[in-house]
């Protein structure tokens, strides 16, 4: 008897059935008459990856050290994870949030642990880190802590100058950039920016009606921008005496993108709050907000937050999967020894102007080279000659380089690049040159 040709017994398609097969040009071509342009024009379409490489439709292969903007922290493909998520799919993918699953409190459990966090600390689970940035923003306006006691209302969030927290309304209030903010205003009230660094600033602005303030310890879209020596520890204390909440964004410093499971681990600073995402689910779309402490972690109750697909079976496996690997193959021990290896050969370049960063969160100045004006985007170009060498790299700012490669780079592979780089610079530089005579023609 033959077998029915069923839904459930017929042959799937592969994937390059259903989309199709085309040059680079080609893809980018549909793009552009079928995607919203919010993204601009992407610089190549990526259509495999393996380890920290990739290809792109025309069969070009990239060391990728930009690892989707710090979120492939054990690179691409990497068959433990796949295998755990092809696992749980195929086992329960998604359940909403009326019901539970076990990986979702294993993982909440483990993300404590990591976290040292004390008893009565919860965990929210997002899909990506503006959605935390999200949820802490909510948090921050549940603290009414002194309200109705005759103490003062709590009506001001604080954060930083040169802050990037994510682009839906709430978590925009608190990033910093005019440009991402202004098109969109009036947006969510009370949220004030002080200057980075100035802790007399900030001991000026964040007072009794403060409700919380939010920061990270490196501002990864400024430029990769360390916060000064001291400054966390005396965050705390401000923050403390004045019963504001200490919300610390470690979206793209956790999950052991420093070296350390999280950039505060080393300060003894325990916050209110910290938000997660990007290397947690390996490249699996995956957000968590951490509560410390009981009183924290009341301050939202139910029903006033939530999410349809936050915290389901396959998202927290492939978290799960992402901190065993990191936890057992001294994926950490890598990161720093790498880091320090990149960031000390960096700073002995010429072409490099200052370096910063800690573990495989780098970012480096670019010296001006000759004939080059100040305003040029040299960064940029640079970022346009290493496409063409084969290397992904990002431009934070016109003069400023950033990596933030996966976890599992080795020496030899940064070793390539940290070569070519003098090239590239040299590459760029002349590229611009010649853009500049060319308009000085016209």
């Amino acid at each position: 008897m033959s077998t029915p040709n069923t839904p459930e017994t017929r042959p799937v398609r592969p994937i390059s059935d259903l989309v199709g097969t085309s040059t680079g040009e080609s893809w980018l071509a549909r793009y552009s008459n079928s995607l919203m342009g919010v993204f601009g024009t992407p610089q190549r379409v990526l259509v495999r990856g393996q380890g920290c490489y990739v290809w792109d439709a025309d069969g070009k292969q990239y060391l990728d050290l930009l690892g989707g903007i710090a979120v492939n922290a054990l690179g691409h493909a990497h068959p433990f994870v796949t295998s755990v998520i092809s696992s749980q799919l195929a086992t329960l993918g998604h359940v909403s949030n009326f019901f539970t699953s076990p990986t979702q409190v294993a993982l909440a459990e483990k993300l404590l642990e990591l976290a040292n966090a004390p008893a009565g600390s919860k965990v929210f689970f997002a899909n990506s880190g503006t959605e935390a940035n999200e949820a802490a923003f909510k948090l921050a306006r549940m603290n009414t802590r002194n309200a109705g006691d005759g103490g003062a209302r709590r009506t001001k969030i604080v954060a930083l100058e040169g802050a990037f927290h994510g682009r839906t309304m709430g978590a925009l209030a608190l990033t910093a950039k005019k440009a991402y903010r202004e098109p969109f205003a009036p947006l969510p009230a009370g949220v004030v920016h002080v200057p980075f660094g100035d802790l007399d600033a900030l001991r000026a602005e964040v007072d009794e009606t403060t409700q919380a303030l939010f920061l990270e310890p490196i501002q990864g879209e400024a430029g990769v921008v360390p916060l000064p020596e001291g400054y966390l520890a005396e965050a705390r204390r401000i923050t403390r005496d004045v019963g504001a909440l200490l919300i610390v964004d470690e979206v793209q410093t956790g999950v052991g993108r420093t070296g350390e499971w999280f950039a505060i681990g080393d300060s003894g600073v325990v916050p209110d709050a910290m938000s997660l995402a990007k290397g947690l689910g390996g490249g699996f779309p995956i957000g968590a907000l951490i509560t410390f402490g009981p009183e924290n972690s009341a301050l939202l109750s139910a029903g006033q937050h939530g999410t349809t697909f936050g915290g389901n079976p396959v998202a927290t496996a492939a978290a799960l999967a992402t901190l065993h690997v990191i936890e057992s193959q001294g994926v950490l021990a890598n990161v720093r020894a790498v880091g320090d290896h990149v960031r000390s050969a960096l700073a002995k370049l010429p072409e490099v102007a200052e370096v910063r960063g800690r573990g495989l969160l780098i970012g480096f100045d670019l010296a001006l080279p000759g004939g080059v004006p100040g305003d040029a985007n040299l960064a940029a170009a640079v970022v346009e000659a290493g496409l063409a060498a084969g290397f992904i790299v990002n431009a934070p700012g016109p003069r400023t380089i950033r990596l933030a490669p996966p976890l599992i780079l080795t020496p030899d592979q940064a070793d390539t690049f940290l070569a070519a780089l003098p090239e590239l610079v040299s590459r760029a530089a002349a590229a611009l040159t010649q853009q500049l005579s060319h308009q000085e023609d016209s």
